[in-house]
């Protein structure tokens, strides 16, 4: 790369850096103050879209009562929100090595350091909601979990931050569609929306950084990429529900588990929340080769990609 494409590269970083920077000071939230936590739970609200359920249209769902659905809505509720928090320590791990490795009076450092503060008010909030709904917080499996202790040590570069974006922007388009629907829970709908404002300059910023990495990138690295993206997107839709969520409704877990991912319903579901996303990705050259394998488990492949 000539030396007139870096500095092109490094203002285009900085020029987004400062505007997200500014976008965060002038709009920010901290849920100590923006939540009402004492607010009284709404006794004919839902937790969670029926529709969005994994287990919705299966012949377990039609044998279960319509407080086993509400429940099993908030479990897996739960269990999305504190996978959150788990991907989002992850994110933070990533996002301090690359301060390490910057310029620390730059905006491009300084707009990273703004997204962790955001990211452990996010971790924050979700917890306080698992523990006002006085539910679990599920999050992946412990199995899930020992292996993730890797990501921050391999995840590096464009394959790094499309592990964040994966993460990030399947919870974004599920959050946007729950934040408008009045049939949800009044806290839970401001979580949500919370979540969705300040998730959108983290989002912006990441993306970027896919962009800019893979153009650089060469052959070698792309395929390490490919890999890694699809490693890490396979693992965020496997851990969205954790199959505890079953026993807490009195379902056998397994059984219960097994029929979720058959479900053509949940497969619709995974495939919209990872829409956006999956479309980015394609077009930055992170989805294709041997991690297609991978890819089509996920669920998160447009329909036709899998036939």
């Amino acid at each position: 790369m000539s030396r007139a494409l870096q500095v092109a590269k490094v203002a285009d970083r900085e020029r987004t850096a400062g505007r997200l920077l500014k976008s965060s000071a002038d709009k920010f939230y901290d849920p100590d103050v923006d939540i009402d936590w004492d607010a009284p739970i709404a006794e004919d609200k839902d937790f969670h879209p029926e529709r969005r359920i994994s287990l919705y249209g299966t012949e377990l769902w039609e044998r279960m009562s319509p407080e086993q659905r509400r429940e099993l809505g908030l479990h897996e509720t739960a269990s999305i929100a504190s996978t959150g928090i788990f991907f989002e320590v992850l994110l933070m791990q990533m996002l301090l090595k690359q301060v390490y490795r910057h310029d620390p009076t730059t905006d491009h450092v300084h707009y990273m350091l703004t997204e962790i503060a955001d990211e452990c008010r996010h971790s924050t909030m979700f917890g306080k909601a698992c523990r006002r709904f006085g539910v679990p917080a599920y999050g992946p499996r412990k199995w899930i979990k020992s292996i993730a202790r890797v990501l921050p040590v391999l995840g590096r570069g464009p394959s790094a931050y499309a592990a964040i974006l994966v993460a990030e922007e399947i919870l974004d388009r599920m959050q946007r569609e729950n934040m408008n629907d009045e049939r949800l829970q009044p806290l839970i709908r401001m979580v949500n929306r919370i979540h969705v404002l300040e998730e959108a300059r983290h989002v912006t910023f990441a993306r970027q950084e896919v962009v800019q990495g893979m153009a650089e990138a060469s052959w070698a690295a792309k395929q390490y990429h490919r890999v890694m993206a699809a490693v890490v997107s396979y693992f965020v839709v496997l851990s969205l529900v954790n199959p505890r969520v079953y026993e807490a409704v009195g379902l056998d877990r397994r059984a219960a588990w097994k029929a979720a991912k058959k479900n053509p319903h949940f497969q619709e579901t995974v495939r919209f929340w990872g829409e956006r996303i999956m479309a980015f990705l394609t077009e930055a050259d992170l989805v294709g080769g041997p991690s297609m394998l991978l890819w089509r488990r996920s669920m998160l492949l447009p329909k036709e990609a899998t036939s």
